[in-house]
Formats: structure tokens, sequence, C-alpha cells
């Protein structure tokens, strides 16, 4: 019987400093399965440092090395989930390059694997990152649990190793041009086994997430999971229509009662107006990030554009919808080896 494959997926922008290593470290995990062959690949969201120059030489001195080059920096969702979509595995894991996730826990999740789960989510139940930090993701994970009814991973970045078979429900259920990755094994319903492990510091290079991709990331997994931010613009609607028409008939009832001595003055009106308004304003926010969403959704724009695929010749490119978002339009660069 032939060696099942497992793929590693590694998605990277600007992380010369960290591709070999964890490449490095990976394959000395995979030297602990002897009963398996790994391959690495690497999607490249078009770094603009030394990082597609290195992995052109890693994919040179090991055939097991395949990569994938962007012709723009697409996102982080995107680009992990054409990497997802162009993995050819028997068992797929994700594995980013900044090493604050250990590439040796994937030797449990393969028993784990083993053992029947189709996904295998790696959870961090202790972080070294700024403890502010650890507590606000962990409000948001609740948060996000309390929006919607299905049940989604608490401190699950997407770090797992998954059957085949999940991708190939993904491709044919989940077209989706700006995908959720986290909400999506969470509205597939699967079995899932758990691994914990601590998520160390960076150690090298420095984080490419700034406040508005979190804030991007973070609106993502609402409007994709929940309409109850929606159902909550109505009902606060209705409050404030509610205490603004107590508030009018409580000022018309003393002003008849106290005619001559009470005046009304313009304070009221003016606070009212600035209550409405913020109202307003914030309804029409979140009415604004579910239009968008449903914007990037009728599109149908490619996951991602890519420029150059390396060793990655027997792959063939995921385009078995073409109306579907997991499509792509593939650059004239050489398909080296």
């Amino acid at each position: 019987m032939s060696q099942k494959l497992i793929t590693i997926m590694t998605p990277c922008f600007n992380e010369e400093a960290n591709v070999r290593e964890v490449h490095r470290r990976l394959m000395e995990t995979a030297a602990k399965l002897p009963g398996y062959r790994f391959e690495h690949l690497f999607i490249d969201n078009a770094s603009t440092d030394r990082t597609v120059e290195i992995l052109r030489e890693m994919a040179a001195e090991d055939p097991s090395v395949r990569v994938i080059v962007n012709a723009r920096n697409v996102g982080g969702a995107r680009s992990g989930m054409h990497g997802f979509l162009n993995a050819r595995g028997d068992a797929i894991g994700s594995l980013f390059a900044d090493l604050q996730d250990p590439p040796e826990l994937f030797i449990d999740m393969v028993r784990e694997w083993e053992k029947g789960y189709p996904i295998v989510a790696a959870i961090k139940n202790t972080s070294e990152e700024n403890g502010l930090m650890y507590r606000v993701r962990t409000f948001y994970y609740r948060l996000v649990a309390r929006l919607t009814n299905v049940s989604v991973l608490e401190h699950f970045t997407g770090f797992g190793l998954y059957d085949k078979s999940v991708f190939d429900k993904i491709r044919s259920e989940f077209p989706d041009p700006h995908p959720y990755f986290r909400g999506i094994i969470a509205e597939l319903g699967l079995p899932i086994a758990k691994v914990y492990y601590n998520q160390k510091r960076r150690e090298r290079g420095i984080s490419k997430n700034n406040f508005y991709t979190l804030y991007d990331f973070a609106m993502l997994g609402i409007t994709n999971l929940s309409k109850v931010p929606l159902r909550l613009v109505i009902f606060g609607g209705f409050v404030s229509a509610f205490f603004s028409f107590l508030l009018g008939m409580f000022y018309l009832t003393y002003k008849l009662i106290f005619w001559r001595s009470f005046s009304v003055g313009i304070a009221p009106v003016v606070l009212g107006l600035f209550f409405l308004g913020s109202i307003q304003l914030i309804a029409l926010g979140i009415i604004g990030e579910y239009v968008g969403s449903i914007h990037t959704l009728v599109l149908r724009r490619p996951l991602v554009t890519e420029k150059e695929r390396i060793n990655m010749d027997d792959v063939p490119v995921d385009d078995s919808d073409s109306d579907a978002a997991s499509a792509v339009l593939t650059g004239s660069s050489p398909r080296s080896a």
C-alpha cells in the first residue's frame, strides 16, 4: 500500500526570516512519522522582501517544497483558502510562517486524524502574546458564539489538520470570494478533535496584522455567521422611538401644567438630535457591513490571481466551477521546477 500524502499549507507575506526555519522544523516532524509522505506548500501573498527568492531556492533543493506566488496581496483569508484548495494531500494542514504555532504538534494531529476525525483543530489554551490582546480575543470569540447558533471554536486560528473530504465539501458548498475559514469549519458541523498548545511569541520579523486587518477579519466573522446585529438595529430603533415618545409626552405634559414657569429650552432638542443621529450612524454602519459582504459575493471575483507556480506542474489550477469564487486566473510566468 502506498503511503498517504500529507500536505502542509503555509501562507506567507514578507517572511524571509522564517520560511527556511518553518520548513526545517516541519521536515524534522515529518521524519517522526515515517508512515506518511509530506510536502510543504507555500502560498506567497506578493511579498516585497526576499521571501519568494528564498522559496525558489528551497524548491530547487527539495522537490517536496511547492510554491504559489500571488500577483498581489489579496489578504490572508483569500490567499490561505486558495492554498487549501490547491493542496493535493490525503490530509491537509495549515501552519503559519511566523513560528508562533509549533510544527511538532502535527504528530498529535496525525494520530487524531488516524482515529477517523475529519477535522483536527489546534486550540491555544495559553499564549505568550500581550495579556490584554489575549483577553480581547477571548471576548470576541465569546461575542461571536452568542451572536450565532453554530459552535465556533474559541482561540482557534485555523492551525490544524483536515481530511481531503473537508475541502471537497468546501469547494462544492462554500464558493465564497472572501471566506471566513473558522466560520466555515463551524458551519460544516463535522466531528472535531482538539489538541491544545501554548502559542509562542513571534521571534523573527514583525506581525503583518494592524488594526484595520484585525477589524476587517472580526467583522467578516460576525457578518458571515450571524444576522443578530441587523436584528439589534431594528430593536434599537424601536427602543429609541419608544423613549423619544415618552420623553416628548413628559415635556408636553410638564409644559401644559407649568405653562408660565417652565421653559423647555433648546438643550433637549439638541441632545435628542445627537442621540438619534448616533443611533442612525451605527445602524447605517452595520447595514453597510452586510451590504459590503453581499457586494463582494455578487462580484464573484477569483480568490487570487497567480503570478507563478513552482514545483506545481502536476497540480491543476482549481477552476472546477467558473462561476465560483474559487476560480483563478493564472499568470504567464513559467511554472519552473
